[in-house]
């Protein structure tokens, strides 16, 4: 913003080197143009120099907000990589009491206070009387 100083300081040295006369109207508006000039000049520095101060200062806030996002998100990255490695593993057994094929989340066969329901006939499934079943990783495709 130099430039602006510099260019009202040569119109103040032409208005010097014509001998403008104060005096006369054309004179004195001569004059007071260079006058506002140079404190329009001034405005726009003083703009510019504010402008300058709030970029630095949003810049500032926006790598905060950048630090406060990465260790909000940061968590929630971890979690659902958490929940992607916790997928429910089924297996394919025969239901005693309907004799059809179902699957069943593998944890549950290792529960003792669970009473699993037959998805088909609603039954309680024992799993005392259930001699094999074999482990499908693959069930959410079949069905």
């Amino acid at each position: 913003m130099e430039f602006l100083y510099e260019k009202v300081a040569y119109l103040k040295g032409l208005a010097d080197g014509l001998d403008i006369d104060e005096s006369t109207k054309e004179g004195r508006l001569l004059i007071s143009i260079i006058d506002i000039l140079e404190d329009f000049a001034d405005a726009i520095v003083e703009l510019d120099e504010g402008a300058e101060e709030i970029t630095e200062y949003v810049e500032a806030m926006d790598e905060d907000l950048a630090n406060v996002e990465d260790d909000f998100y940061e968590d929630d990255i971890y979690e659902d990589e958490d929940d992607e490695n916790d997928e429910i593993d089924f297996v394919e057994i025969e239901c005693p009491n309907c004799h059809e094929d179902v699957y069943i989340d593998e944890d549950l066969l290792y529960e003792d206070d669970v009473d699993v329901v037959c998805p088909r006939c609603h039954e309680i499934v024992d799993f005392g009387e259930i001699e094999d079943y074999h482990h499908d990783d693959d069930t959410e495709e079949d069905e």
